[in-house]
C-alpha cells in the first residue's frame, strides 16, 4: 500500500526533491529497487538542483539515450517506465515539469535465443549414466515444472507434496504478502508448480528420507568464513543449498562440446517444455497457467516449434487424397 507523502508547499519543486518524494511514496520494495536506478541516475544527469518545470522533454530524451541507449532492450524499456512513471506522478499533483519525448519510444522486445531441445536429448541426457542422481532430478524437474531454475533449486523438502506431485515456489517478481505483526519479511505470494512420473520416480531416491531442508544440496558442507541462511542448509547433514552458478556449470560440464561455457543453459528446459506442450496441441491459456506467464507475448517467445512439427503442420494442407 502506497504511503502519504508530503511534498514542498509554496515554492517549485526541484528535480532531486521531486525524485525522493516519488520514490518514498512507492510501497513495493521491488518497484523501488527498479525504478530507483532510472529516476537516480537521470536527475543527476539533468542536475539534481534545477527546478522540474525548467527541464524540457528532449532533456529527458537525452540523458535516458546516454544513459541507457546502447543497453539491452529490457533495461532501456525498465528505465524509460520508471522515469516516465516518476514524471507522470509529478504532473498528476499539479507540478510543471517534463514527459518522456516521443521519439525515446518504449522498444519491441526482441523473441529470445534461448534453444528449446529436442524431447529426445532431454531424455537421452538424463538417462547417462555418468549423471549423478541430484543432476537427473534436478534437469527433469525442470523441464517436467517448466519453472525457473532458481524457484526450483528453492524449494525445501517440507515444501513437497510428493504424493500430489506439486509444490510452493516463490516465483520471479514475487509479491510480498501483507504483514502483519510476528510476520517474517521473506512472506511471499507462493505460486505452484507440477511435475509427472519422471521426476516422481527420481525424488525419492534424491532424498534418502531426508524430511527437511533444501531438496538439492551441495556435495561440501559451506567453508567455516561462509554465512549461510538456516533456511538453505540441511539440518540433518549440513550440506549447503545448491545454487545457481553450481547447476549451471554441471549441466555445461555433460552437455558442453567446444570447450567450457558452450553446453546447455538451464533456462533450456522451460523453453522446451512451453514448445512440446504447444507442438502438442496445448492452448495459449494452458500455456500461460503452466508457465505462469501474465502476458500471452512473453509465452509466444518461449514457443519454438521444431521444423518437424512444422512440417508435419504443413501436411494438413495436402489434398485429400494426398492424406489418406
Amino acid at each position: 500500500m502506497s504511503t502519504v507523502v508530503q511534498l514542498p508547499t509554496g515554492k517549485a519543486l526541484i528535480v532531486r526533491t521531486a525524485a525522493d518524494v516519488f520514490l518514498d511514496s512507492l510501497g513495493n520494495p521491488n518497484t523501488v529497487r527498479n525504478y530507483g536506478i532510472g529516476v537516480a541516475k537521470t536527475a543527476e544527469r539533468i542536475g539534481e538542483a534545477r527546478p522540474l518545470a525548467s527541464v524540457t522533454d528532449d532533456e529527458i530524451g537525452e540523458a535516458l539515450e546516454m544513459l541507457w541507449g546502447t543497453a539491452a532492450v529490457n533495461t532501456w524499456n525498465s528505465r524509460r517506465a520508471g522515469v516516465s512513471s516518476w514524471l507522470g506522478w509529478c504532473r498528476e499533483r499539479g507540478y510543471e515539469g517534463p514527459m518522456v519525448p516521443a521519439w525515446a519510444k518504449r522498444l519491441a522486445v526482441p523473441d529470445s535465443e534461448t534453444p528449446a531441445r529436442s524431447r529426445m536429448a532431454i531424455d537421452r541426457l538424463v538417462a547417462r549414466r555418468e549423471v549423478h542422481l541430484r543432476e537427473k532430478t534436478l534437469w527433469r524437474m525442470l523441464y517436467e515444472t517448466a519453472g525457473r531454475a532458481e524457484e526450483i533449486l528453492g524449494v525445501n523438502i517440507e515444501d513437497l507434496d510428493l504424493a500430489g506431485r506439486r509444490c510452493p515456489v516463490k516465483a520471479k517478481g514475487a509479491r510480498t504478502k501483507a504483514r502483519r505483526r510476528g510476520q517474517a519479511h521473506e512472506d511471499y505470494v507462493l505460486e505452484t508448480v507440477y511435475w509427472d512420473a519422471g521426476t516422481a520416480r527420481l525424488l525419492p531416491r534424491l532424498l534418502k528420507g531426508r524430511t527437511r531442508g533444501p531438496v538439492f544440496v551441495t556435495h561440501r558442507r559451506p567453508g567455516p568464513g561462509k554465512v549461510v541462511s538456516p533456511r538453505d542448509v540441511c539440518p540433518d547433514t549440513g550440506l549447503a543449498r545448491l545454487s545457481y552458478g553450481q547447476a549451471r556449470a554441471l549441466l555445461d560440464e555433460h552437455t558442453a562440446l567446444r570447450g567450457l561455457g558452450t553446453g546447455w543453459d538451464l533456462h533450456e528446459y522451460r523453453h522446451s517444455a512451453l514448445t512440446h506442450l504447444g507442438e502438442q496441441g496445448a492452448s495459449l491459456l494452458m500455456l500461460m497457467a503452466k508457465s505462469r506467464h501474465k502476458k500471452p507475448e512473453n509465452v509466444r517467445r518461449y514457443f519454438k516449434p521444431s521444423p518437424e512439427a512444422i512440417a508435419e503442420l504443413t501436411s494438413l494442407l495436402a489434398p485429400g487424397d494426398a492424406r489418406r
